[in-house]
């Protein structure tokens, strides 16, 4: 019940909409159900010569007027009312199925958009919780699925529930007991719903699950295309899609098994009840108690109230899955983000000044920053460095509150940024993350994302600045060209480039480059810095590094080790104290000129 209540949330805009088709239907339904009566008119006042009745729906067509019994006149009338009824049936049902699928699309189209809000609102840790199959099995499959639900399952049965009750209304205004045997054939179709619906219900979360399970497999192959192809590893690939592959298959034969012992069953209870009931008429017939006409009308009714009956069950038992994919939208749509939102009202007045303040965080059991301060004016130049695992990254992306603090506290111009909205907070940062990500679009696309309608040359001033614009300008078309998904198709460098000016064209105050500038030669990257401090001198920039010659012209400088800060300075405070910093930079400057020395010699340049 609680899901239909999710669902009825957002299909209730289409209710009036539904409301009416749903009565356009029922008088198909009408139409379709007065059929049955002309086809006992034709048998027992057309073909046969019996006596007018007066106490049918169409009894006024005996009246004469429209031809005598046993009459060709009479066979006409009752044949231009026959296809009468039949035409406008056909047209109601046209206009019922077609109005229900763009209601229907109507709500597949607005659980798209709720689930694609919900995904952009969830903060990093909380979509973790999914794996990407998961996630994109809920945005597309499960929105298909449960739209099907209020646009096709709950009509069906409504048109199922008016089909009983006036088929048998009709049965009983002939002869009552007409209804014993569907009576009687109704509880056994009960009982056998309520054992096939527990199956199907496990059924179709086996087969969610396997098709989720299906798109992280070839999602996977897709993004490590190239790390399966260096390992030489296609056959285990191919050996773990196969898996997969068969489980997918196996859980889809499941339920077509159960589907068939399922058919199989009411359609022998559907076959007994309408053997019951032509027995029944056989004999009221015999007996003088009704006209051969109204066997065949009655076997009719009969026939459609086991249908619908049937229908019912079907559509019960159908509705197992799409209950299944509306649990896990709504299980999606409720999940609560672990960074909520501050204060929408609390702006950030004037430039941001950072104080972080005896900073301690705990990420699954795990101390990541133990009494972490620093003082961060506007304008400063900030570089962290320390090994893997050091803290680094998660200090940075704290101040941007992609984690929140276990104790302590951050704060800009004196408030603490959980009172600031995100939306406040975000925009006064520029965030280059370690791992790149560009969109499947052009260049030029990829570095105005944060403007997207900037003029052309603010584009190229920025890759200027992030040197990037030396290697665009000598591909085919330039900024127009096409990266690839993820950024495929450009070394890592040039993804590295590239996100460095969209976050420089983006031009908020603090610019973090969290190890941004890994994959570039230690000439390139000091050119970028360079030049980033040239033209924006007064930014605060806070560059994370493993490469200590990153850091060499920044105003503090600190050394973080297991989520401490254990060294800081400038770089010659740091190297006069001759700790960590000292040690890992000569080795680093050692390696480098050790690499330097031996190009020089495969050049034949040494000694030159």
């Amino acid at each position: 019940m609680e899901v239909l209540q999710f669902g009825f949330k957002y299909w209730k805009r289409n209710l009036p909409g539904a409301i009416i088709i749903q009565l356009v239907s029922y008088t198909a339904i009408i139409a379709d159900l007065m059929i049955p009566i002309f086809s006992e008119m034709f048998i027992d006042y057309v073909i046969c010569d019996n006596k007018p009745a007066n106490n049918g729906i169409f009894s006024f067509v005996l009246s004469g007027k429209y031809g005598e019994v046993h009459s060709v006149k009479l066979f006409l009338s009752l044949a231009v009312m026959f296809i009468t009824f039949l035409i406008a049936r056909i047209i109601l049902i046209y206009i019922k199925n077609t109005t229900n699928q763009r209601l229907g699309l109507n709500l597949e189209r607005d659980l798209r958009v709720i689930t694609f809000r919900k995904l952009m609102e969830l903060d990093s840790e909380a979509i973790s919780q999914y794996n990407t199959g998961e996630l994109l099995t809920t945005m597309n499959f499960d929105t298909i699925m449960y739209k099907e639900l209020f646009c096709r399952m709950i009509p069906n049965i409504l048109d199922s529930i008016f089909v009983l009750i006036t088929c048998t209304f009709l049965l009983s205004s002939i002869n009552i007991s007409l209804i014993a045997i569907p009576l009687v054939m109704m509880p056994i179709f009960i009982i056998a719903l309520q054992n096939f619906k527990k199956a199907a219900k496990a059924n179709y979360s086996n087969i969610r699950k396997s098709n989720s399970e299906m798109s992280l497999n070839v999602q996977e192959n897709i993004e490590a295309v190239r790390l399966v192809r260096s390992f030489t590893n296609e056959e285990l690939e191919k050996r773990k899609f196969d898996k997969s592959n068969e489980k997918m298959k196996n859980s889809y034969i499941s339920q077509i098994n159960l589907s068939a012992k399922f058919e199989v069953i009411f359609s022998s209870i559907k076959q007994i009840s309408y053997i019951g009931t032509i027995t029944i008429s056989t004999i009221l017939v015999i007996k003088g108690y009704m006209m051969v006409g109204y066997l065949v009308a009655c076997s009719n009714y009969v026939l459609k109230i086991m249908d619908h009956i049937s229908q019912i069950n079907n559509t019960l038992f159908q509705m197992q899955q799409q209950f299944v994919s509306g649990q896990k939208m709504m299980n999606f749509i409720n999940c609560e983000s672990k960074i909520t939102d501050g204060k929408a009202n609390l702006k950030i007045s004037g430039v941001p000044n950072i104080r972080v303040k005896n900073a301690y965080l705990t990420m699954e059991e795990n101390d990541v920053l133990k009494g972490v301060s620093l003082d961060i004016p506007y304008g400063k130049k900030v570089g962290i460095v320390g090994g893997t695992g050091s803290g680094k990254s998660v200090l940075l992306e704290s101040l941007v509150r992609i984690h929140d603090l276990t104790s302590g506290s951050i704060e800009i111009n004196g408030n603490d940024i959980r009172d600031y909205s995100l939306k406040a907070i975000r925009s006064n940062f520029s965030y280059v993350f370690q791992e790149v990500f560009l969109f499947s679009n052009t260049i030029d696309s990829n570095i105005a994302y944060a403007e997207p309608e900037i003029e052309k040359e603010q584009v190229i001033k920025a890759a200027k600045h992030a040197q990037a614009h030396s290697f665009v300008k000598k591909l085919p078309v330039g900024y127009e060209t096409i990266v690839g998904e993820k950024g495929m198709g450009i070394s890592g460098g040039q993804k590295q480039r590239v996100s460095i000016a969209r976050a420089l064209l983006k031009d908020s105050p603090v610019l973090i480059l969290d190890d941004s500038t890994s994959a570039l030669d230690v000439d390139t990257e000091k050119r970028l810095l360079a030049d980033i401090k040239k033209h924006y001198p007064n930014k605060t920039i806070l560059i994370s590094a493993h490469r200590m010659s990153s850091v060499i012209d920044c105003d503090e400088i600190i050394y973080m080790q297991d989520g401490m800060i254990s060294e800081r300075g400038t770089f010659d405070e740091l190297m006069k104290l001759g700790g960590h910093f000292a040690k890992v930079y000569k080795i680093q400057e050692a390696q480098r000129k050790s690499v330097i020395d031996f190009d020089a010699l495969a050049t034949g340049e040494v000694g030159r």
